[in-house]
């Protein structure tokens, strides 16, 4: 903690920055020139249950629907219940400004096949977002059978075009105001992880660790991960406890653990303000330090130095993601979780598991190995998001530190402090 300063807002001067018309006009200009150099009249993006929620990106508005952009005209929001259309009457009463004018009940199939026919897309290229799109837990995509397959059976003279890829690169760019919203989320995140530092304790159960953490997220206007794969942050404890996802207590009928002396409690904590991410991953010790959970800190610290190095403009993403293994093969580590991944979307990521066989017990289950790195020939582009992530493991012990990373002209800028190495609790 020596030299730490509490964040401050710095987003404009707002606690609770937000984008404007002209943000709005960037988008769709830029959405649109894609659109044309594919030869696109209207696209299709899928918001639905996707960790990324990409109709956001193109209505600022509330997710979980799809949007039906055209070429030229205004946009139609499906959205998947009366409840967002009542909001949305609520937001325009109160004098809120929207993104949106025409928004329609019904995230489905046959409603899409409506809304097209009445544009006039039946049979136009359409270009579609979600379907084959890389994401966590999203590998095949995330857009439901039974909703393709009405689209397709009944537009049959349509030439669609899947363009996920090339969305998630334009997306991934990020305007000024956007950046000013990635900001304030990982400012939100410290807050978040020095309210876990300090709710660290014997006998506090993880859940009152969980609570401080959480609490600050939602005092500051942010949120906790909207992904339908992991609960709104991940937290786990032990003195040697590798495993990671959301705590056991949030899945079964069962109570919190509570901290000993020599635990260390590491948490994934996801700030989302805005729309926009960051991602922190914070994790306390408490005295006495296990020596092999100190050295597990010191190789994740020298790969999270290493891949800062790395990721710099015009780099390939294959490049950083070797730049922050080498540590841990000098060491002779393994890692669960990716060292590096992108952000604002999560679509390019480092390899998981890599030397899981190491694990004392797994060898009882089958199918276990390494995942491959996505997006190896990437190039890194100057105002992008990434997380610098490493863990490092030896055992069954395991350190997962690292914080929120915005890539400028002159190299990377690291938005957070207290997660970017072990931290040791008061007392």
């Amino acid at each position: 903690m020596s030299g730490y300063q509490k964040p401050t807002p710095t987003a404009g001067g707002t606690e609770y920055p937000g984008l404007s018309k002209k943000e709005r006009n960037r988008r769709w200009q830029r959405v649109r020139e894609l659109m044309r150099d594919r030869g696109l009249a209207c696209l299709l993006v899928f918001g639905l249950k996707g960790r990324e929620q990409f109709d956001r990106y193109l209505t600022n508005d509330r997710t979980g629907g799809i949007v039906v952009f055209p070429l030229e005209g205004d946009l139609v929001h499906l959205t998947w219940t009366v409840f967002d259309v009542v909001a949305h009457l609520e937001s325009a009463l109160r004098d809120e400004e929207s993104w949106v004018r025409d928004i329609r009940v019904g995230a489905t199939g046959d409603t899409v096949v409506k809304v097209l026919r009445e544009k006039g897309f039946d049979r136009a290229a359409i270009g579609t977002v979600g379907l084959t799109i890389y994401g966590a837990g999203e590998r095949e995509g995330y857009v439901p059978y039974k909703t393709w397959s009405c689209i397709l059976d009944n537009l049959p003279q349509a030439d669609f075009q899947e363009i996920s890829t090339a969305f998630a690169q334009l997306v991934a760019v990020k305007s000024t105001e956007e950046l000013q919203l990635v900001r304030r989320a990982a400012e939100i995140g410290e807050l978040a992880a020095e309210a876990m530092l300090q709710a660290t304790r014997p006998g506090a159960s993880e859940s009152e660790v969980y609570t401080a953490a959480m609490s600050q997220l939602f005092l500051h206007g942010a949120n906790g991960s909207t992904s339908p794969y992991i609960s709104p942050m991940i937290l786990h404890s032990g003195p040697d406890n590798p495993s990671w996802g959301a705590p056991m207590w949030l899945f079964r009928g069962q109570p919190p653990r509570v901290l000993k002396k020599g635990d260390i409690i590491q948490a994934e904590i996801f700030p989302r303000y805005g729309g926009l991410e960051a991602q922190l991953q914070m994790s306390v010790a408490l005295e006495p330090l296990d020596p092999v959970n100190r050295k597990c800190a010191d190789i994740a610290r020298r790969s999270y130095v290493a891949g800062f190095k790395a990721l710099c403009p015009g780099a390939a993403f294959g490049d950083v993601v070797h730049a922050m293994e080498e540590p841990l093969r000098q060491a002779g580590a393994w890692h669960l979780t990716p060292l590096v991944h992108s952000l604002n979307p999560l679509s390019w990521v480092s390899g998981t598991g890599v030397g899981i066989e190491n694990m004392p017990g797994i060898e009882k289950y089958k199918g276990i190995g390494p995942s491959p790195v996505i997006g190896a020939d990437v190039k890194v582009q100057p105002s992008t998001v990434w997380v610098l992530e490493p863990n490092a493991c030896l055992g069954r012990h395991r350190v997962n530190i690292g914080g929120t990373v915005v890539v400028t002209e002159n190299g990377p800028e690291s938005l957070n402090v207290l997660p970017n190495e072990l931290r040791m609790a008061a007392g």
